[in-house]
């Protein structure tokens, strides 16, 4: 089984590593006993994903990507182990294809003359006010 991430990129099930623990927070006993917060280990540089996704997963700034190289997401928002490890998939396959998506180039413009003038206008209103605060002498 795969994970389709976009039309021709997909993930094979085996390349995902899940480890399961036990949840912190409220809970009463179940939070003691059972091990319900799923955590969900990625590879990047092992995994069959184009070198396109790898270089720019790598290249994010993002607190569940470690320096070696995996994308770590652990989930503990349900009491359920079911649901925490759909909630971590989920996250995961967010968090791929958000990398997909070039971003649009910005271009750089400049403000016109207008919107000089109005802001400079404004600059001087606001220093008037000011003024008028002064006590006389």
């Amino acid at each position: 089984m795969s994970i389709e991430i976009s039309q021709r990129v997909s993930i094979a099930e085996h390349e995902l590593e899940w480890q399961f623990i036990r949840s912190s927070g409220a809970g009463g006993q179940n939070v003691n006993k059972v091990a319900t917060a799923a955590q969900l280990i990625f590879d990047i540089q092992a995994s069959s994903l184009p070198d396109f996704y790898k270089q720019r997963l790598l290249g994010r700034a993002d607190h569940r990507i470690t320096q070696s190289g995996k994308i770590i997401i652990k989930c503990q928002q349900t009491r359920s182990q079911l649901d925490n490890r759909e909630l971590a998939l989920a996250q995961f396959i967010e968090l791929v294809r958000s990398v997909g998506v070039t971003p649009k180039r910005r271009i750089a413009t400049k403000p016109s003359k207008a919107a000089k003038r109005k802001r400079v206008d404004a600059k001087k209103q606001r220093g008037e006010k000011k003024a008028l605060r002064k006590t006389p002498i």
